[in-house]
């Protein structure tokens, strides 16, 4: 099958079991003393395990007010607390703040302690919330950034923390236009034209050629629209609605989508694709009023999460959706949540972009460590090289690698989310995508993987 040349596809990981993944979009917007917090934090001692009661040998490690990179490797976040996109906050606060304590249980980072300083994102419907945070953390004087989640949140407050000289690197952007955007923005997230690529395959492969798009018009969902299309075009496919310079997009918020499913269903599709975030929930009741089959419909990371409380049981069952990273090992999600459970009191129910959140950690901090400083700039001269992208020893967690650099190798870190090296655009140059399926109670399931590079 002919695709596009920016995705070739290198393997596909056939016979995977069935792997349960209950994803709850449960985002909590809770900002107690949790140090999921907006704002400056205050100086904070260590938080322990034993100090809580619970069981685990993790810390928390907020940052304290007057830290800096100039003598604390200093990780802040900034995640979606509040908005469209709050159910992934929960799973990158945790990958961030479970690095901050795995470094730290290694000696933390040459002379240094890790901290993590955790700040709102929002959503773009509100650039406000964002554009403060980054505020924050510039003045904060922060070594790394870890986020937007959102693409277009990105675009809204990557000028300002780049152009400080401060690092970025998204655990969730997939957005084409921030491929090469900046020598300081990096991502652990694959770009849409992998995603894109395999979504267009499967529904190839599924057997449906007439597509309709119910796209909002935001830079991740036009640019996730415009790879999928290109795909099913060079399988012989056509895009009835939504697609390509058709204006048929829809703005992020609306609440009635009547005209966007008739105009849809009008055109005789044989296969929906929802592009949108919270929106879905709205998009998904008025498919079924209008009569249409679940079960030939499609999504994406923005909203392929469960439903279960959301949709009458049965409602998306045989839907398929796609979701960017490998699946991580049931001992790291299992850490991730107990982290979560112990310093933000729940466990996990989504661990979307987790380990990603994790290894964007990781990686800025063997880039510190190789370049014996916190300071960002530090980090961004060495973050190719410890991504593995000048070849060295493979090593798998922040332990080995910083023992590997302190015996002067050079090292090729590969941590859970599966990630290949850096290119010369700061992207992953290759990564996995998960194809995952619905089942009859609205919650999804791993059916397989695939792995491929830009």
């Amino acid at each position: 099958m002919t695709r596009p040349n920016r995705a070739l596809w290198l393997k596909t990981l056939s016979g995977a079991a069935v792997l349960s993944l209950t994803l709850a979009a449960c985002g909590s917007d809770d900002t107690g003393d949790s140090g999921a917090t907006g704002g400056d934090t205050s100086a904070a001692e260590e938080t322990t395990a034993e100090e809580t009661g619970a069981a685990g040998d993790f810390t928390s490690d907020e940052c304290a007010s007057d830290s800096t990179s100039a003598d604390t490797f200093k990780a802040s976040g900034i995640l979606p607390l509040t908005g469209n996109l709050a159910f992934l906050g929960p799973p990158e606060i945790a990958g961030v703040g479970l690095a901050v304590s795995d470094i730290n249980a290694a000696g933390g980072v040459g002379e240094a302690q890790a901290c993590h300083w955790i700040l709102d994102s929002g959503d773009a419907t509100d650039a406000s919330v964002a554009n403060n945070s980054a505020q924050q953390a510039i003045q904060g004087e922060v070594s790394v950034v870890v986020g937007a989640a959102s693409s277009s949140v990105t675009l809204n407050i990557v000028d300002a923390i780049t152009d400080a000289s401060i690092v970025q690197i998204s655990p969730a952007n997939t957005a084409v236009a921030l491929s090469g955007y900046s020598d300081f923005y990096f991502r652990t997230a694959p770009p849409d034209g992998i995603q894109g690529d395999a979504l267009g395959n499967l529904i190839l492969q599924d057997g449906f050629t007439k597509v309709a798009f119910i796209v909002f018009n935001d830079a991740y969902g036009t640019g996730l629209r415009d790879v999928v299309q290109a795909t099913l075009e060079a399988g012989g496919g056509e895009v009835t609605y939504g697609a390509k310079g058709a204006g048929e997009e829809f703005p992020p918020g609306q609440t009635s989508f009547s005209a966007e499913v008739n105009g849809a269903l009008a055109t005789n599709p044989e296969a929906i694709v929802v592009l949108a975030f919270d929106e879905t929930k709205s998009i998904v009741p008025e498919l079924v009023n209008a009569g249409w089959d679940m079960a030939t419909t499609y999504y994406t990371d923005g909203n392929a999460s469960s439903y279960g409380e959301d949709f009458p049981a049965g409602t998306l069952e045989g839907a398929k959706g796609t979701i960017p990273g490998a699946d991580a090992s049931a001992e790291f999600k299992g850490r991730m949540s107990d982290w979560h459970a112990e310093f933000e009191g729940e466990a996990l129910t989504d661990y979307s972009y987790g380990a990603e959140s994790y290894d964007a950690v990781v990686l800025a901090a063997l880039a510190a460590l190789k370049g014996g400083a916190t300071d960002s700039a530090t980090v961004q001269a060495n973050l190719h090289a410890v991504s593995g992208s000048t070849g060295g020893t493979e090593c798998t967690t922040y332990a080995d690698c910083k023992a590997a650099i302190e015996a002067g190798d050079e090292i090729k870190y590969t941590g859970p989310s599966g990630i290949g090296p850096f290119d010369d655009e700061n992207d992953p140059s290759s990564a996995f995508v998960g194809i995952y399926q619905y089942d009859g109670e609205n919650n999804l399931s791993l059916v397989d993987t695939v792995e491929g590079v830009k």
